[in-house]
Parts: C-alpha cells; structure tokens; sequence
C-alpha cells in the first residue's frame, strides 16, 4: 500500500503541507472535524503526526467559530442601535420660540465678601547632624565608656614573675616524665652534623605548655570568629589539663621509685606532640577564616 500522492508527490509530507488536503475533506453531515484514524487512513501517517494535524484543525475551526460568534454580535448590536422609523409616532410638536442651543450656563459662583489671608507655612527646623560613627568591634566585646582621659592599660610584668617558678616547675616535669617514657637524647643530623644531639624530652614542655598560653590568648581576646573563639576555649582547656596531668604522673612515680612508667602512660605522652600539631594547625586556620 502506498500513500496518496499529494502536492505532486508520494513522499510523507509535512503537517504544514497536509493541511490543505486536510481541510478539503469530505465529512458526513454533523461532523465538523474528521477523526484521527481517518486521517491516518487517508493520509498513510502514523498517530503523532495525525494527532498534530487534528490539533491545528482543532485550532483553525474554534478561531472560524469565535469570528462569526463576534460578527453575529456586531450585528445585532447594529441593529439595536439604529435609527427606527415608525410612521405611526406623531411628529414632535413645534415651539413657538426659540430652544436654547448648549448645555444650560454655568451658575454664577459665589464670592465671599472678605476673604482670610493664607497661612504662613510651617517652618521645618533644621535636622540634627548626625552622631560620629566609631568603630565597630567585636559582637562579644563590650564598649568601654567615653571618658575625658584616655585608658591606662593595665601592667603585666607581675605575671612574668609569677610564671619563672611556673616555668621552671613545669620544665622540669615534662622532661623528666619524658626520660621516663623513652625521650631522650637524640642526632637529628646524623652523617651532617654527628656531633649535634638534643634531648626530646623538651618538644613535651615547649608544644603542650606553648599551645595552651596561645590558645587561652585566642579565647579571651574577643578579637576572632566564633568558631576559632570557640574552639580555643575547649583545646586551651584540655591542654591545661593535659599539663596537670602529666605533672601529677611524673610525680607519682618518682615518688614510688618507678624508672619506666607504665605502657599507657608512654603511649599517651608518646601522642601528645602529634596532637597539639594538629590542634594548632586547626587553630590557625580558624583564627584566619571569616565567617
């Protein structure tokens, strides 16, 4: 079966070329649109491109039947509006004078024999200038008050001397518990420098001691995100108790005649540098993000 030759030729042929022949289509009486399958039939096309083809012919007779719905309006319309002749009205009678062409005059306004004066307008006074702007600190900080005579800012040298005996104290428990728990000396550079050596026991003192004055300086200045605030409060709190620890264990067993301290006391000591690496490492990059 081959399909029917259209616009000269047998080829399937666009839903734009098919719809000439589409509108040409015998129909039955009543049926305004012919079917899908008829289409198919006649035309020898598959159901999407009948479906199109039923849809713009959809489209054109619902545009035909709104046109001739508006015309039969505006005809209607025509006829209501036009003039009616009927001879049986009698004229209209005729005056004996002359009717007035316009709409009626205006009355005459009336006016006031004395009219009051304007009223002064408002004065406006002028706007206040506006407060000098400071500057803005930190939300957790408070504003100290505004006084005549700048802030003294309060001294510090009680606190070196009161942390030399710390320090001293300190020193020396971190490196004897780190002789008891397998630092010792050691040559960082050996087949370099084989006659330069250096007792580990110190990086136990200089990391947990120094990470903890750093990170209880971040926490109480105010002067960081609150995630870095946040998290200096925590690990300022954990090393400081870390360093207690470690004093009260060294002196516990030196106190018991211990030489090697126990197994979980080295493998605690032994984790301490790779941990204060990590948290200050955390720490400095919390203290620069902005958030």
């Amino acid at each position: 079966m081959t399909a029917p030759t259209i616009n000269g030729t047998r080829y399937p042929q666009p839903v734009e070329k098919l719809l000439p022949a589409a509108r040409a289509l015998e129909l039955p009486d009543g049926q305004e649109l012919p079917s899908r399958n008829r289409l198919m039939r006649e035309f020898r096309i598959g159901a999407p491109k009948a479906d199109d083809l039923l849809a713009r012919l959809k489209a054109e007779h619902a545009d035909r039947t709104r046109t001739d719905t508006l015309r039969s309006a505006m005809a209607v319309r025509g006829a209501l509006l036009a003039p009616q002749t009927d001879t049986d009205t009698p004229p209209a009678p005729r005056l004996d004078y002359a009717e007035p062409i316009g709409p009626d005059p205006a009355p005459t306004p009336v006016v006031p024999e004395h009219t009051p004066p304007p009223a002064e307008p408002v004065k406006i006074p002028p706007a206040a200038p506006p407060a000098e702007v400071g500057t803005v600190g930190h939300p957790d900080t408070t504003t100290p008050p505004a006084t005549g005579k700048p802030a003294r800012p309060a001294v510090v040298w009680p606190v070196i001397l009161l942390a030399l005996p710390a320090f001293v104290a300190i020193w020396s428990g971190w490196v004897g518990l780190g002789g008891l728990t397998g630092f010792g000396v050691v040559h960082p550079l050996p087949g370099i420098a084989d006659g330069f050596a250096i007792n580990t026991a110190i990086t136990l003192p200089i990391g947990v001691e120094t990470y903890g004055a750093y990170a209880l300086y971040v926490w109480l200045s105010g002067r960081v995100p609150e995630r870095a605030r946040r998290f200096a409060k925590w690990s300022a709190i954990a090393s400081l108790l870390v360093g207690a620890l470690g004093q009260v264990a060294y002196h516990l067993l030196v106190a018991a005649g211990v030489q090697v301290a126990p197994w979980w006391i080295t493998t605690a000591v032994a984790c301490l540098p790779v941990a204060v690496l990590g948290m200050g490492a955390a720490l400095a990059h919390l203290v620069r993000s902005h958030d």
